[in-house]
C-alpha cells in the first residue's frame, strides 16, 4: 500500500500538482494516464522519492519495499545479468555482499564468524537461496535465455538491457511496482507474459504506458491526472475513455433528459461490468464496476485531434500487384521473392522486422529499388505515405507552420483554412507561427498525418504512425484510419491498433518469405499458434 497525502508540485509558474490525496492499495494495478507533459513520469518519480514534493508526503506501510523500472540502460554495465536483476532487491544484495566478503578473508574471525551467522539468516529470510533460480525465470519469461545470464550488462543488446532491467523491478515480489512504459522495446511474446504477470501479481502495481491493449489487460483502475489532480476510476483503459466520452457528450447536450442519461449510462456500464466478467481478473473487476455511481461518471477535459482521411476518387479493383520482389541490406536479406496483391477493402497490417517493413514501403514509394522484382500500382489509385523517419520534411525548415502546410495543399487554400486545420490538429493561436524545425516528436507527427489528410489519397501506407504520439492522439488516430474508405498498408507495434484495424496480416519471416493470411491480428495470432509458427 502506498498512500499520497496532499502531494503539490510546481515548475516555475507551471503547477503539476496540487492537494494529491490518493491511497494505492494491494491487488491493484493503476494506470496512470494524462496528456504529454502532464506530469505522469514526475509522479512516478515523486512516488518513489526521487522527486521531493514542495508540499504533502507520500507514505508507505511499515517494511514494505518499492521496486522501480529504472531507465539508465547503462547503469549497470560493469555487472552481470543474473547480478543484475538480484539487485532488485536492494537489501538482499547487501547482505549477500557482506556475506561474500566476510568468507574471502584469509584471517576469518570468531566476530566476523557471528556476523557471517547473523547474515546468513537474514539471508535465508528474504529468500536468498532462491534469489538466482526466480532471476532466472523472470530473465526467460521475458525472452532473455540462460546463455545470457552470466554475460556482462555492457555486451548485451539495448532491447536486451530493457528486459533485464525490467526483470529486476519484479524481482522479490515488492510490495509497490512502478512501471514508467514497461512494454517499450518489448517483443509480442514479452509483452504477453509481463501482462500475465501483472494480472497475477498480488501487490500494488501503478504503470504508465502508451500501450491501450497493455493498460485493457491490466488495469483494475485507471489514475487520471487533469487539472493537476488525479482521480481514480474503476475499470480498464477502454472503460475510463468511453465513459468520459459519453459524459462529456452527455454534459454539451442540453436537452437530453436526465432519465434518458441516466439509462444510457447505466446501459454502459452494465455492458462493460459483462465484459469484465471475461476478463483474467473477472470477480474482482466485474464487483467494481456494479458498483459505480452515476455521478463517478465524469467528461474529461482531454483534447483529441481531429483526424479524418478522406479520399478524393473512388478506388478501382486494381490496386497494387507485387511480383518477386526481393530487398537485401548489408547482406542481410530482407525479403526475397514475395507476391501478393492488394484489393481495394484491404487494410494490411505488415508484421516482421523493422528494416524489412521499410525497405518494403521505401520500395513501393520509390524512395529505394528492389535487388529484384516489381510492383505496380492501379491506375485510379494515389499514395500517401507516413515515413518512419520523416525529420527531413522539418529540418532546416523556417517557415511557419501554415506556410509549411501550405505547399503539401493540392489547391491554393487560404490561411484562415490552413489555420483551422492545424488548429482541429490542436495548433491553436500563435502554435502556427512556430518553425517546423523546432516541434517535438508528436508534433511533427500530427503535421505529417494533416500533409496526408490534404492530399486525399485512396491508398495510405503508414510506417509506425503511432510512434511520439500521446494517448489521445492514437486514439484518433485509430479512429480516424477505421473510418477510412480506401486501401491500407501499416505498421505498428500497438496491439489495439493493428487488431482493430487490420483485416489481413502479411508478416515477413526470417527467411525473407511472408505469410499472407486474410485475418484479424488476433485471429492471426492464434492460427501462428495452432500451426506451432513462432
Amino acid at each position: 500500500m502506498i498512500q499520497v497525502s496532499n502531494v503539490g508540485l510546481r515548475y516555475g509558474d507551471r503547477k503539476l500538482f496540487e492537494d494529491v490525496n490518493i491511497k494505492f492499495t494491494p491487488g491493484n494495478c493503476y494506470g496512470l494516464i494524462g496528456a504529454n507533459g502532464a506530469g505522469k513520469s514526475t509522479f512516478l518519480k515523486i512516488l518513489s522519492g526521487e522527486i521531493d514534493p514542495q508540499e504533502g508526503h507520500v507514505s508507505m506501510g511499515k517494511d514494505e519495499r518499492l521496486s522501480v523500472l529504472k531507465q539508465n540502460h547503462f547503469e549497470y554495465d560493469e555487472f552481470n545479468v543474473l547480478d543484475t536483476v538480484v539487485m532488485g532487491n536492494k537489501r538482499l544484495w547487501e547482505v549477500k555482499a557482506e556475506k561474500d566478503a566476510i568468507y574471502a578473508k584469509e584471517d576469518f574471525s570468531d566476530e566476523d564468524g557471528m556476523r557471517a551467522a547473523e547474515l546468513e539468516g537474514e539471508f535465508a529470510d528474504l529468500n536468498g537461496w532462491e534469489a538466482e533460480s526466480e532471476a532466472a525465470t523472470l530473465l526467460n519469461g521475458l525472452g532473455i535465455g540462460d546463455e545470457l545470464h552470466y554475460m556482462q550488462m555492457a555486451d548485451l543488446e539495448g532491447s536486451d538491457k530493457v528486459k533485464v532491467l525490467l526483470a529486476q523491478a519484479l524481482f522479490g515480489k515488492p510490495d509497490v511496482l512502478l512501471l514508467d512504459e514497461p512494454t517499450n522495446h518489448l517483443d509480442l511474446k514479452a509483452i504477453k507474459w509481463l501482462e500475465e504477470f501483472l494480472i497475477n501479481f498480488e501487490n500494488t502495481v501503478i504503470v504508465v504506458s502508451h500501450d491501450r491493449h497493455f493498460l485493457n489487460k491490466v488495469c483494475t483502475h485507471i489514475a487520471d491526472l487533469d487539472f493537476s489532480k488525479i482521480q481514480i476510476y474503476v475499470g480498464n483503459y477502454d472503460f475510463w475513455y468511453e465513459s468520459s466520452q459519453l459524459a462529456l457528450k452527455m454534459a454539451q447536450d442540453q436537452n437530453k433528459k436526465k432519465e434518458e442519461k441516466i439509462k444510457e449510462l447505466q446501459a454502459f456500464v452494465a455492458r462493460f461490468s459483462a465484459n469484465a466478467s471475461k476478463s483474467s481478473q473477472a470477480t474482482s473487476r466485474k464487483k467494481m464496476l456494479d458498483k459505480i455511481e452515476l455521478e463517478d461518471i465524469k467528461p474529461s477535459s482531454r483534447k483529441y485531434p481531429f483526424i479524418n482521411f478522406q479520399i478524393g476518387r473512388e478506388i478501382g479493383n486494381d490496386v497494387l500487384t507485387v511480383d518477386g520482389l526481393s530487398a537485401s541490406q548489408e547482406g542481410e536479406v530482407l525479403f526475397k521473392d514475395i507476391r501478393f496483391m492488394m484489393n481495394k477493402e484491404d487494410k494490411i497490417a505488415l508484421l516482421g522486422s523493422p528494416n524489412a517493413k521499410t525497405a518494403l514501403m521505401d520500395i513501393l514509394m520509390e524512395q529505394r529499388e528492389a535487388d529484384s522484382g516489381t510492383f505496380k500500382w492501379g491506375v485510379t489509385t494515389s499514395q500517401s505515405y507516413f515515413e518512419n523517419d520523416h525529420d527531413k520534411y522539418f529540418t532546416g525548415s523556417e517557415k511557419s507552420l501554415v506556410e509549411w502546410l501550405r505547399q503539401y495543399s493540392p489547391e491554393d487554400e487560404t490561411e484562415s483554412f490552413l489555420r483551422g486545420f492545424l488548429g482541429r490538429m490542436l495548433f491553436s493561436g500563435e502554435e502556427v507561427k512556430k518553425s517546423p524545425s523546432v516541434l517535438s516528436g508528436g508534433e511533427k507527427v500530427r503535421c505529417m498525418l494533416s500533409k496526408m489528410m490534404l492530399s486525399n489519397s485512396n491508398v495510405l501506407l503508414l510506417d509506425e504512425p503511432t510512434n511520439h504520439l500521446d494517448l489521445e492522439s492514437i486514439q484518433a488516430l485509430n479512429e480516424g484510419l477505421i473510418r477510412f474508405k480506401g486501401a491500407m498498408l501499416f505498421t505498428s507495434h500497438d496491439h489495439q491498433f493493428i487488431q482493430t484495424i487490420a483485416n489481413r496480416i502479411i508478416e515477413i519471416q526470417e527467411d525473407g518469405s511472408i505469410l499472407d493470411k486474410q485475418l484479424t491480428y488476433d485471429e492471426f495470432l492464434e492460427w501462428k499458434d495452432a500451426q506451432g509458427i513462432k
